[in-house]
């Protein structure tokens, strides 16, 4: 039984929406109360099947509702700094989906608008937080690995429909593979290797003018190089390897939904392979730990630190310069 629960709206209907509120059905410290949709109508359907008390038909009104302490942000990404400042703007605490924003222009309004209201912030990384990710978290801090040498990531799938206006393949929508899918390998690398020195990359353009495919190379201070790659062209192995001195780490197959992993020594004598299957669909480790910093007082993550997001959409803005590809938010 909750004894102690923050009390969630979501802003969106779509289907990262219903992945959240499933998630939340799993967790011991937040209860659903509120949705909002442009379309009351969505707004109500979406209220009815989930048990929800609170369907608005505008975003403001559910900002502005006493019911709710927390939202989780689930609009397209091109939507998403509006969306969360206008939340923390009416002392909401605000989660919101991966990518955080379009640019690093906009995480830092975002960023400033948390630190004006004092209000918990933080960017749905999903990916970080199952328990598959602090026992990775635990080996690399032991010195497992040795010293890391290289990480190869990848996430690649073929949408069943190519649509030109949808979100993945429309330019005025910040479309493309390195928002949607390249976040999660760039991500990854982030939480590993820290801030690259250098970068190469190489797209595959596509004819609405997005990056349908597209790899990297990043180098550390360290000597390290992670190799990075994200496609809508084609489904990929999903999957993260880890080299280091003493030996590697394989996350199996989804590596941005983390529930298996092996680690192999240099030798190749010893091998330890640990399963943590999900308790729920995954959301709901995300969903348990904003909620523990919200009832804690906290204002951000150490886990998804804002000053982490902010170098990470920094890396996108580079590689997006290198390929001349603008969103119409970047002149904004």
């Amino acid at each position: 039984m909750k004894t102690q629960a923050v009390r969630w709206g979501i802003i969106g209907t779509g289907r990262i929406a219903r992945a959240f509120a499933e998630g939340l059905w799993h967790t011991s410290n937040g209860r659903l109360c509120a949705i909002a949709s442009r379309n009351e109508g969505s707004a109500k359907a979406f209220a009815e099947e989930w048990d929800i008390n609170y369907a608005f038909g505008q975003y403001e009104e559910l900002a502005h509702s006493d019911a709710v302490d927390a939202v989780y942000i689930a609009t397209p990404h091109s939507s998403h700094a509006e969306n969360s400042i206008l939340c923390m703007n009416n002392q909401k605490a605000v989660l919101c989906e991966k990518p955080f924003a379009v640019n690093s222009m906009e995480v830092k309004r975002m960023i400033q608008a948390s630190k004006e209201n004092n209000v918990l912030l933080m960017e749905g990384m999903w990916s970080r937080f199952p328990p598959l990710m602090n026992k990775l978290r635990e080996w690399l801090e032991s010195g497992k690995l040795g010293d890391i040498r290289t990480l190869h990531a990848d996430f690649g799938f073929l949408p069943k429909q190519r649509d030109p206006l949808g979100r993945l393949f429309n330019l005025e929508l910040a479309g493309g593979s390195l928002l949607d899918l390249g976040i999660y390998p760039v991500s990854l690398a982030s939480m590993i290797l820290g801030k690259p020195s250098s970068m190469q990359t190489l797209p595959n353009m596509g004819p609405t003018g997005v990056d349908e495919q597209a790899a990297w190379i990043f180098r550390y201070p360290c000597g390290a190089l992670a190799m990075l790659l994200s496609s809508l062209q084609c489904e990929t192995r999903q999957e993260a390897f880890i080299s280091g001195s003493l030996g590697n780490i394989r996350i199996h197959k989804q590596c941005w939904k983390p529930q298996k992993m092996t680690f192999t020594e240099t030798n190749g004598v010893a091998n330890e392979t640990i399963e943590m299957p999900f308790k729920g669909n995954g959301f709901n480790y995300e969903a348990e730990s904003f909620g523990n910093l919200f009832l804690e007082g906290k204002k951000e993550s150490p886990i998804m630190s804002l000053s982490e997001s902010l170098e990470i959409m920094s890396q996108l803005d580079q590689i997006r310069k290198e390929w001349n590809l603008i969103y119409p938010m970047d002149r904004q």
